[in-house]
């Protein structure tokens, strides 16, 4: 190696360790920042929170929103499936299968003339407040990994949640409450559990935290003992400057910092849940509005009206679940999806009326869908007790309040509500639409990782512009 080589590499190393441990210096002088410290928004936002109201399972579309008078007229009819090689259940087309007519009727609800079936006739008070869309489709019929594409925009594990990324773009309003609340059902929770609304590659301060509808909301969170609150305050003060004086040593891990949010978080969440979260201050118009009075619909109703008070406080993102595979009626759908309708019509309906009362509907995003949709047919040995099988084709969700168009409809369905045939929409379009409801757009919003920029809606969706207002 010549000298010159030598005298400008030894000036190139140098260089770079005297930027570095600059940079380093920096870094360790630097303040935390607070990851759920609200944010700008990149335009206007139409909304300030969402309520997403899961159904899990696959509702049947042509047996709720989308009816189709050919299901009556070729009901009991083999449907010819010979052009149809592609399917995610190859087993279930081996055997003839029947056309089925839905055993609900339908009638026109609204202003809009919404078509709404039998089974939601709470929910058909409030078409005129609703946008249908009646053509989403999904990229897999496996509920696991149908449900993680809804809620990850992947059907594979790992990812953040869409719960996550809103909070990662926006932060929340109130600090003494967490970002993104999970209310499921404990009867049965969704596949993989906390990975479904988990942070994925985003850090760990995005998390979705679980509350419970019956007992404490969140459990261990009252501290033991009557330790007065100020000798509470400096524990906790001096067990901060312990977690920063270790986290300057540390700060290329983010999930130290994390689990530090996470306990502070906690301590000021011990006198702001309970104030939040008190169903005995609602009124008997109030409990009777969602169901609490009810014992089928008190689970569902109770978690509604929880959402309604945690967005009422600031919370950015709320996210409901019916138990998992509830809706799932592959066999007997006239018992199954009467069950499962009649457990969240009135609390639905309560939710919108409530929010819509307290002038709240403006600034909530209300979104409604499950994993997918269903098929027009079934076995023709399940004639006895015939349900509908996972339809990835065709799926209708609606959405409601903050920045929704209401009263309208989008896309349509072939006559027999199989497949999606006039504007069409994918699951990352829904994303791109609760994100652009929200004021992010889903291409700015990444996040580096893997060595590229990792985003909720991957290359990008389109927005559904017909329920935007």
């Amino acid at each position: 190696m010549n000298a010159e080589w030598k005298r400008r590499n030894f000036l190139f190393r140098s260089m770079v360790g005297v930027g570095g441990m600059a940079l380093m210096d920096a870094l360790n002088a630097a303040t935390p920042v607070n990851p759920l410290a609200p944010r700008k928004p990149h335009h206007a936002a139409k909304a300030k929170s969402v309520i997403f109201l899961t159904m899990l399972g696959g509702v049947s579309q042509m047996d709720t929103f989308d009816p189709k008078p050919a299901l009556e007229k070729f009901d009991n009819t083999t449907l010819d499936w010979t052009n149809e090689k592609r399917t995610d259940q190859p087993e279930l087309y081996t055997k003839p299968r029947l056309i089925l007519k839905s055993p609900w009727k339908f009638a026109k609800h609204g202003q809009c003339g919404m078509d709404v079936s039998e089974l939601f006739p709470h929910l058909a008070t409030c078409v005129d407040d609703l946008a249908f869309v009646k053509t989403i489709t999904g990229e897999n019929g496996n509920h696991p990994a149908a449900t993680f594409l809804m809620n990850t925009g992947l059907v594979l594990p790992g990812r953040p949640s869409v719960g996550s990324w809103v909070t990662f773009g926006l932060g929340t309003l109130n600090q003494n409450l967490p970002g993104f609340v999970v209310l499921p059902d404990f009867r049965a929770l969704p596949f993989s559990g906390s990975q479904q609304w988990g942070p994925g590659f985003l850090p760990a301060s995005y998390q979705g935290t679980m509350m419970q509808w019956k007992g404490e909301p969140i459990q261990d969170l009252k501290p033991h003992g009557n330790l007065p609150e100020k000798d509470m305050q400096d524990q906790m003060a001096l067990l901060r400057e312990y977690n920063h004086s270790y986290l300057d040593g540390n700060f290329t891990n983010p999930d130290l910092q994390g689990r530090i949010d996470a306990y502070e978080l906690a301590y000021r969440m011990q006198t702001e849940v309970p104030s939040v979260l008190n169903l005995a201050k609602e009124n008997e118009a109030t409990r009777k509005m969602y169901g609490l009075d009810e014992e089928t619909t008190r689970s569902f109703g109770t978690r509604c009206l929880m959402a309604r008070q945690l967005v009422e406080k600031g919370v950015r993102f709320v996210q409901l679940y019916t138990p998992s595979q509830s809706w799932d009626s592959h066999t007997d759908i006239l018992k199954g999806h009467a069950k499962n309708a009649k457990e969240v019509d009135l609390p639905i309906a309560g939710l919108i009326q409530d929010l819509k009362q307290r002038g709240l509907l403006d600034s909530t995003l209300i979104v409604w869908m499950g994993e997918f949709g269903r098929t027009p047919d079934h076995p023709a040995d399940l004639r006895d007790k015939a349900g509908r099988d996972h339809n990835t084709k065709a799926m209708t969700m609606f959405f409601a309040g903050g920045g929704v168009k209401p009263g309208v409809t989008v896309g349509a369905t072939d006559d027999l509500a199989w497949k999606a045939v006039d504007q069409v929409y994918r699951m990352r379009d829904v994303h791109s639409t609760i994100l652009h409801l929200m004021g992010l757009n889903d291409m700015r919003l990444s996040h580096y990782h893997a060595g590229r920029q990792m985003r909720l809606t991957d290359t990008g969706g389109d927005v559904i512009r017909g329920v935007v207002a």
